[in-house]
């Protein structure tokens, strides 16, 4: 059992991240990261929504994203995208996984072209 045992969503690696860029599968993408932090490091295909703009994106989620397809989520080190997973469920999402390290271990251990910061 992961630390995350108890949480409503799964957890996914940087190198699974890869795998499922890669598989060409329907997947959507969600950066919950601040613009700034976007313009310092992104990965292509990844929807900018930022934590701290949720009033202006929160009540349209479900006109933004389908809640029946695999949805990642990725922040900075792995904390912020786990709130918005965790929301996520609450809001009917029912395949939900946080990417476990952020665009940080991404980074480090798959693509180092991605600056750190």
């Amino acid at each position: 059992m992961t630390q995350y045992s108890h949480l409503p969503f799964s957890q996914v690696s940087v190198e699974q991240l890869q795998q499922r860029l890669s598989s060409g599968d329907s997947i959507q993408l969600i950066d919950v990261r601040e613009p700034q932090e976007v313009e310092i490091a992104s990965i292509d295909g990844f929807v900018n929504l930022p934590l701290s703009d949720f009033a202006a994106w929160g009540n349209q989620i479900h006109t933004y994203f389908d809640s029946n397809v695999e949805t990642l989520v990725l922040c900075h080190h792995g904390i912020r995208s786990a709130q918005m997973c965790q929301w996520l469920t609450e809001q009917g999402f029912t395949n939900v996984k946080n990417i476990t390290g952020g665009i940080a271990a991404y980074s480090t251990r798959v693509d180092s072209s991605i600056p750190q910061y």
